[in-house]
């Protein structure tokens, strides 16, 4: 790969994704776009450059795919689900009791272990949260990780990773070498493909925004400009959830963090005490399970 072909496909992915690589990322590109060339039958990177610049729309497709990071696993860091079980959920449920209704976002929902992980934390809510309606919008820039969390299919290997042998056996079927999700946790998530670049009002607002391992992609630019459309989509006592890696401080004051949940942020306008609200008792079952 030339440093002109480099260049080229910094700026394209930049444009269309908002991936911010550093100029010593040659080898990532040339690990992912390599195999991509040889499976459209090119000779190699600088074809498929030849081809975007012709205007070749889904050889940029695929490029964008091929690029973006689609790494993860059920209840991924764990530490954020414990937040939703134990603060978010039972402050959310008392304060929608009314209309009984939540809807939470996952950003960057990959292949789905995180959309269905925070489907297994509300059925695992049992009778308490009977007659409520629960949407949870998966959106992602991959058509692809979308068709396979449709799908709710996974392999040995992906329920392996982080899922508690509890939820494996209670919300799985085993189909083959594969194990299929419920059609119930399936029904309660709608997938869209969605860039974090777009316009978000399309998306309606949200009590919980996960958008977790995705902002460390971008420049400092984009991310206050991501966390900033975030903020405008959440409801002003909602709560977002940030990577462990990942933080608002120092880039915007539309969120501040919580006093005592590390990872979660609140719209900063709310006034909402820093005291922990405690799990209610249907969560304390599903508490004493740990990913792994």
């Amino acid at each position: 790969m030339t440093p002109v072909d480099f260049d080229y496909l910094r700026k394209a992915l930049k444009e269309r994704s908002g991936l911010d690589l550093s100029t010593d990322k040659q080898y990532l590109v040339e690990s992912r776009l390599l195999p991509l060339a040889r499976r459209l039958g090119l000779d190699g990177i600088g074809d498929l450059v030849t081809k975007m610049k012709n205007g070749a729309d889904k050889v940029t497709a695929d490029v964008v795919e091929a690029m973006t990071t689609n790494e993860t696993f059920f209840f991924r860091d764990k530490l954020p689900f414990d937040h939703l079980r134990e603060e978010i959920l039972p402050a959310l449920l008392e304060a929608r009791a009314g209309k009984r209704s939540l809807r939470i976002w996952c950003a960057a929902s990959s292949t789905g272990q995180e959309p269905y992980s925070i489907a297994m934390c509300l059925k695992e809510l049992g009778p308490a949260v009977a007659g409520w309606r629960f949407e949870i919008v998966a959106t992602d820039l991959s058509q692809a990780v979308l068709e396979k969390s449709r799908s709710g299919l996974f392999s040995q290997f992906e329920v392996q990773r982080g899922l508690p042998i509890q939820l494996l056996v209670k919300y799985f079927k085993q189909i083959g070498d594969l194990w299929e999700i419920s059609p119930e946790l399936r029904s309660m998530i709608q997938h869209r493909q969605f860039n974090l670049l777009q316009d978000y009002s399309q998306l309606g607002m949200f009590d919980v925004i996960f958008c977790r391992n995705v902002l460390i992609y971008f420049d400092q630019p984009t991310k206050v400009s991501i966390l900033e459309r975030l903020a405008k989509r959440l409801e002003p006592d909602g709560y977002l959830a940030l990577g462990a890696a990942e933080t608002v401080v120092g880039l915007t004051d539309t969120f501040k963090p919580h006093p005592t949940r590390r990872g979660i942020y609140l719209p900063n306008a709310m006034t909402k005490s820093p005291s922990i609200v405690p799990a209610a008792k249907p969560l304390g079952q599903f508490a004493g399970l740990r990913a792994g």
